[in-house]
């Protein structure tokens, strides 16, 4: 096998894992009541750190064997991955406009990837790793409280997994720094370097995972798979020395390509926070029947619901895409 063939099966097999461990860990936030950013108790949660490293570990493997231009744009395909694995093992499927979300996602951050031209890089001197790391620390917790005051469950998940990537990005861009100045005669010199890519990969973790919870799998993972290699390669071009191919033309289309994939998450998104039409007939024919047997089984001077009056809601097995609650008053329902 060709080297350049075991690299793309490499990227290949990253990505899976990558979408496997994004599957795991939407079950997980949909299905646990404990902590929302580190369900240490929870089996399946440690299982997808684990898949998460193995992606972590062929994409670095994939690298030594292939280009960057040729790994990098096959990351991108985690999402793509992602969606016909869940509705297969765990029967969640998506519909158009998700669809039509990663497709968009996938293929302008596939473009811009494959612009980036990452040769005659430069290193990073030590204060500029530690402006780095105090200017990422304060987006990172920006983002924090911007989603904690964000009253949408979606567009919070949207912004933790937005944090998220920013933290999976810079802990590539301190990768690359410290596998540039790493010797073995001094193994330890870069410590303060893997002390802050040790800290922002855990921080990407635990964002992540809470991201998850309340707003699905497709929106909050495209936002992580997109904001990641784009912050790792934000910092690339202004610090590392890095350009994108063509000149200007190249920067045109890498703009667009920019633009692509931030529509695709915009789709996702929008996706998660529009209800469709099938679901809102339902609950209104549902609502329409319960009033009708209600009515019958009382009788003509029954008092009808109030607006504001206390209801009772029952419990819904499992979990669904999309909640229906019937509402009925404590007098239809036959109580005093």
């Amino acid at each position: 096998m060709s080297p350049l063939l075991l690299s793309v099966l490499l990227s290949l097999v990253s990505a899976v894992a990558y979408a496997a461990a994004a599957i795991v860990q939407e079950r997980v936030a949909a299905s646990a009541a404990g902590p929302r950013y580190a369900p240490l108790r929870s089996p399946a949660w440690w299982v997808s750190v684990l898949l998460n490293g193995l992606g972590a570990t062929l994409h670095v493997v994939a690298l030594a064997y292939g280009p960057l231009s040729l790994v990098q744009p096959l990351g991108a395909l985690t999402i793509v991955f992602a969606l016909p694995m869940a509705a297969l093992f765990v029967g969640r499927r998506a519909g158009r406009r998700a669809w039509r979300g990663a497709l968009m996602a996938t293929v302008g951050l596939a473009g811009l990837l494959s612009l980036t031209n990452g040769s005659d890089t430069q290193s990073l001197a030590d204060g500029e790793r530690w402006l780095l790391a105090a200017g990422t620390s304060a987006v990172v917790a920006v983002l924090f409280t911007v989603a904690h005051l964000v009253g949408r469950s979606v567009l919070r998940s949207v912004i933790l997994a937005a944090a998220a990537g920013v933290s999976f990005g810079m802990a590539s861009v301190f990768t690359k720094s410290v596998a540039e100045e790493w010797t073995s005669g001094a193994p330890l010199a870069e410590w303060t370097g893997l002390l802050v890519l040790s800290a922002l990969a855990v921080t990407g973790l635990l964002l992540s995972q809470a991201s998850y919870r309340g707003a699905g799998l497709a929106a909050p993972l495209a936002t992580v798979t997109v904001v990641n290699p784009v912050v790792a390669a934000a910092v690339g071009l202004t610090l590392f020395g890095e350009s994108f191919r063509y000149g200007t033309a190249g920067t045109v289309a890498a703009l667009i390509c920019g633009a692509v994939a931030a529509g695709g998450l915009v789709q996702l998104t929008l996706d998660r926070m529009t209800v469709p039409p099938e679901a809102l007939s339902v609950s209104s024919e549902s609502s329409e029947s319960s009033a009708t047997a209600g009515s019958a089984g009382s009788d003509g001077d029954a008092p009808r619901p109030e607006v504001g009056q206390r209801v009772d809601v029952g419990a819904v097995p499992g979990t669904r895409p999309y909640l229906e609650v019937e509402m009925r008053s404590r007098a239809v329902a036959g109580r005093p």
